[in-house]
Formats: C-alpha cells, sequence, structure tokens
C-alpha cells in the first residue's frame, strides 16, 4: 500500500509542479536517514520524500488526522502525530523506532513553516533523535518562488550526509551543548542549500 500510495502522489505532484532533484547522489544506500528540511508549505513532505530512497516516516501535527481521509493518506505515507508544545519523549522512541525499522525519517526543524521562504531558526529534535539512533543527517533544501501554483518549479535539494557521531559523544546520554554544535550545523547546510552562498557571504560580511 504505501509504493501505490507514493507512487500515486508522485504523478500527481509530477503533473501540478516542474519538479527537479538535485543531490540525490548523496543520499546514503541501504540505511535510514533523517532528512532535516526547510519548511514552507503543508507539500514538503512529499516533496522531500519523492526524491528520498526507500521508505520514510515524518511528524505531522495531530490536527491533520482529525479528518479521516486525509489522515488515513498521510498515515499510508508514514506520518505519525505529535501535539504540538508538549515535550513528549514518547515522540523521540516512535522516531527511534521508525529508524530501527528500517524507515528514513523526515523532520522540519524550524518547527512552523516559513513565511518569508527564508531559513529560520532551527530546534534541535533532529539532532537528539540523531544521537539517540546513530541516523546520519541529510539536510534539504526546498526551494520555489513566493507561492506554489500550478506548474511552479520547484528544486528539492539533498546536501551531504552529518554523522552525529562527529558532535555528539554519547548516544545514551547526548551532550545539549553538543546537540547545538550539530543542530547549527544542519541548519547552516539547509540555509546554505535553500539561500546559496552569496546570501551566506552578504552576512558574515555585515557581521564584520
Amino acid at each position: 500500500m504505501y509504493y501505490i500510495v507514493k507512487f500515486l502522489v508522485w504523478a500527481a505532484f509530477k503533473i501540478a509542479y516542474s519538479l527537479r532533484f538535485e543531490g540525490r547522489e548523496n543520499i546514503p544506500k541501504g540505511i535510514p536517514v533523517i532528512y532535516a528540511s526547510n519548511h514552507r508549505t503543508n507539500a514538503d513532505p512529499p516533496l522531500v520524500g519523492i526524491g528520498a530512497r526507500g521508505k520514510y516516516a515524518f511528524m505531522a501535527k495531530e490536527e491533520l488526522f482529525r479528518n479521516k481521509l486525509f489522515g488515513w493518506l498521510i498515515r499510508s505515507l508514514g506520518a505519525f502525530p505529535v501535539s504540538r508544545g508538549k515535550g513528549d519523549m514518547t515522540v523521540i522512541d516512535t522516531a527511534c523506532e521508525r529508524l530501527a525499522d528500517g524507515r528514513s525519517l523526515m523532520i522540519f526543524p524550524e518547527g512552523t513553516r516559513s513565511k518569508d521562504g527564508k531559513v529560520h531558526r532551527g530546534h534541535s529534535g533532529a539532532a537528539l533523535i540523531a544521537a539517540k539512533s546513530g541516523a546520519m543527517i541529510v539536510p534539504v533544501g526546498v526551494c520555489f518562488g513566493e507561492k506554489l501554483r500550478f506548474r511552479t518549479k520547484i528544486t528539492v535539494k539533498y546536501g551531504q550526509p552529518i554523522a552525529p557521531q562527529d558532535y555528539v559523544e554519547s548516544a545514551e546520554e547526548p551532550n545539549p551543548r553538543q546537540l547545538v554544535k550539530l543542530k547549527n550545523r544542519y541548519m547552516a547546510d539547509i540555509k546554505l542549500l535553500v539561500e546559496g552562498p552569496a546570501m551566506e557571504e552578504k552576512e558574515e560580511a555585515a557581521d564584520e
């Protein structure tokens, strides 16, 4: 059922948008990874997932499951509910279980959708899950204009994978400061994929 639904979504998105994928060669083969992406619209999970390898899972706010049909659809694509604003460690455990089962995990570290298209401050959830599971993080940039319309040109960029072991020493009790360093790394990579080196250079010049 998963691959049938994924194919139907892929076909619908191919018709609706002009899609291009870059950097798919960066995605490790044969192992589950964590895709950490910027967040523009509710269409981001399928946009990232279309170019991803194998099966994937992703967190979705619990309100999206209230509609039975839509809830069934996103569950078929690997979604599981999460309550906003609640520090529920069961979400972290569920995410690690999905990775242990061989599913890649899709996370949007900003937490909310960006209204201006820029990459904003991220959270450390992906870093914690990566540290506990050992899964590599693949930064992703979903790039398009101001709004999604019919046949909008969309480029999904997959960056170089990041090994959590290079930043976090202990998987059982991750050091918060080390988690922040890991978070800063993947957020910087996402920002570079979305906004490009020119924007990064301007910001560095402004800081000097």
